[in-house]
């Protein structure tokens, strides 16, 4: 007499039919999460990137010449006629001592943070900045209601030459070119104009390392 196969249980073969779809889904799942927490991982590392990059001033050279990578800033010379400075209230009477030394230094670190030229001595730079300071000049922009001057603006105006180092030809110019800021005498905002000086400074500084990179 022949054997007649037995059918299996439905039962049984419904289990094994979810237990093999189980399977499957636990390794899609998994290649899917892997696939998933790479692309993360990429991602998080991107950032981090950007992010130390940006931290350090690291950025690229907008157009330079390929021969430029140096520049020497040469000490900036104190021009300013304190004969013709006046009192009223659209000017300032005194000026920071030594402020052109605190312009060289605000440009020099500039020049540092961006990367774009690297600060170096006179016999190995490529290019050669010179400026004059020429202005201080402290102008009222409010008045409170005992007609006090409430917020002034300041503006450090300097004579900038661009040369050549290699040929001493003239690169460009740019005479009374302005670094400004503003900051309240009185009132909630009030801070003092030392403080409002140095963030002029480095508005100027950050002004002339931009015009250096503008037209190249």
């Amino acid at each position: 007499m022949l054997a007649v196969p037995q059918r299996p249980a439905a039962g049984s073969q419904k289990s094994e039919i979810r237990s093999q779809r189980s399977e499957a889904g636990r390794r899609f799942g998994g290649h899917h999460r892997g696939r998933h927490v790479l692309s993360s991982d990429v991602c998080l590392l991107t950032s981090v990137l950007c992010l130390f990059y940006a931290g350090c001033g690291y950025t690229t050279r907008p157009g330079l010449p390929v021969n430029v990578r140096t520049i020497y800033i040469k000490p900036f010379v104190n021009r300013i006629d304190l004969t013709q400075v006046t009192t009223d209230v659209s000017r300032f009477p005194v000026y920071r001592h030594g402020m052109e030394a605190d312009v060289t230094n605000a440009v020099l670190s500039r020049f540092q943070f961006t990367g774009l030229l690297r600060p170096a001595g006179a016999e190995r730079a490529d290019w050669r900045l010179e400026g004059e300071l020429v202005e201080f000049r402290r102008d009222a922009l409010r008045y409170d209601a005992s007609a006090q001057v409430e917020e002034w603006r300041l503006n450090v105006v300097v004579n900038l030459r661009m040369v050549d180092q290699r040929t001493q030809a003239l690169l460009w110019q740019e005479p009374r070119f302005t670094g400004d800021t503003t900051y309240f005498a009185r009132g909630a905002s009030t801070e003092s104009e030392a403080v409002a000086l140095d963030r002029a400074i480095t508005d100027l500084a950050r002004r002339v390392v931009e015009r250096t990179v503008e037209n190249w």
